[in-house]
């Protein structure tokens, strides 16, 4: 049989290694408890900027004169003077002599018409005498005779009327060759500048040969093609309008003011456009000094358009469902159901939903949901808020 101290010392051993072990597991350090860490997702903002905006509507357009006229012979002869002023590119006042053809025959027609009608007029006066002769011959015989009604051959009314007839025949006669005559001075019909020229000293012309065109500088005009779905920002449909003319002149870009004085009233059947016509008064500066607004010059316009006091510009894919993303004071998202009145160039005009300041999420969220938190960049806010405004804006995305 074992001993005592055989039993005793395994037993002894086993309670002293439970013991250390249990010292040790007293003296190990527990593992420290980290704090648990969440992973905003970090998004770019923009303060929202309301301002007024005018609703304005581009086009473009070539500049033609209101006015244009073929000047045409309307008698034969020879050219025997022609005007320094008749140029291509020349101004002319109204009145002007620009041409002249040889007038020695429509002169002699002229003196042979006055002698005609001077022997008219001197055979109706005698016819009127010999004619009062007559009824006063007739009102003595018919005192002592029974007849009471002469004849018109008697009262010599035939005669009297063939002579007045003649006489009225000579008149017109006088007339044309007068007229004739002032045709052969061709004249500026208006203030104008010579389009055309087609005729040299010495050419022989006859009824109908062309002269030349010329273009009134009174008036210029700019058939402006629009959209129909953009007349609808326009006051009354575009009507009395102004206009905001630019193009290149010397290398310089020069602006013209002009103003919207109809509508063609039809819808185009190549373009679908809606003509509006605008037109300038003075183009080439004659009344005033300003670069002139030359004929045949291509121009931009922008028609001014209704007047909205306040409104927000959005980039256009940042709305989706006429909602937009904003971030709240406590860093959380939510959604602005806005009222959109124009998409143009890539953005969006809103009138209503947001608020003067409110922070635009301008950065893209794989799933954004109402309420969640988010982790703004602020290095990217503080440099949007020395953003231009909303006119700023627009005209930068319209260039």
């Amino acid at each position: 049989m074992a001993t005592k101290k055989q039993i005793f010392i395994p037993i002894a051993i086993a309670v002293t290694a439970i013991a250390v072990a249990g010292a040790l597991v007293a003296m190990k350090k527990p593992p420290e408890k980290k704090e648990e860490t969440v992973i905003l997702p970090i998004v770019k903002t923009s303060p929202a900027q309301i301002n007024p905006i005018s609703l304005d509507v581009k086009s473009h357009g070539l500049v033609k004169a209101k006015e244009q006229t073929q000047l045409v012979a309307q008698v034969s002869g020879q050219i025997v003077e022609v005007s320094p002023l008749f140029v291509q590119g020349g101004f002319v006042k109204e009145g002007q002599v620009l041409v002249r053809i040889d007038p020695n025959d429509y002169e002699a027609a002229l003196t042979e018409a006055e002698a005609s009608l001077a022997q008219a007029r001197s055979a109706l006066e005698i016819e009127r005498a010999q004619a009062h002769v007559a009824q006063a011959e007739w009102d003595r015989i018919s005192k002592n005779s029974n007849e009471s009604i002469p004849s018109e051959l008697y009262l010599r009314k035939p005669q009297l009327a063939e002579k007045l007839a003649r006489y009225r025949a000579s008149e017109a006669a006088v007339k044309r060759a007068t007229r004739n005559l002032e045709r052969t001075f061709v004249k500026a019909p208006y203030d104008a500048i010579i389009a055309e020229r087609s005729i040299s000293l010495g050419s022989v012309v006859n009824p109908g040969s062309f002269f030349g065109l010329v273009s009134a500088t009174e008036v210029a005009e700019i058939r402006l093609p629009v959209p129909d779905k953009d007349l609808q920002y326009l006051v009354n449909h575009g009507l009395d309008s102004n206009v905001t003319l630019s193009a290149d002149y010397a290398g310089q870009e020069v602006q013209w003011q002009a103003k919207i004085v109809r509508s063609e009233g039809v819808i185009d059947n190549k373009s679908r456009m809606t003509y509006l016509v605008a037109e300038v008064q003075d183009p080439y500066g004659q009344t005033k000094t300003a670069k002139p607004l030359r004929f045949g010059a291509y121009v931009n316009a922008t028609i001014a358009g209704m007047q909205i006091p306040e409104a927000t510009l959005i980039p256009q894919h940042l709305v989706k469902n006429n909602k937009v993303a904003v971030l709240n004071a406590d860093n959380t998202l939510s959604f602005r159901t806005v009222e959109i009145v124009r998409e143009q160039n890539n953005m969006v005009i809103a009138t209503s939903g947001i608020n003067f300041g409110e922070k635009i999420i301008t950065s893209a969220l794989e799933y954004p949901t109402e309420g969640m938190k988010l982790d703004p960049d602020t290095a990217v806010a503080k440099s949007d808020e020395k953003k231009p405004n909303v006119e700023t804006q627009l005209a930068m995305k319209e260039e």
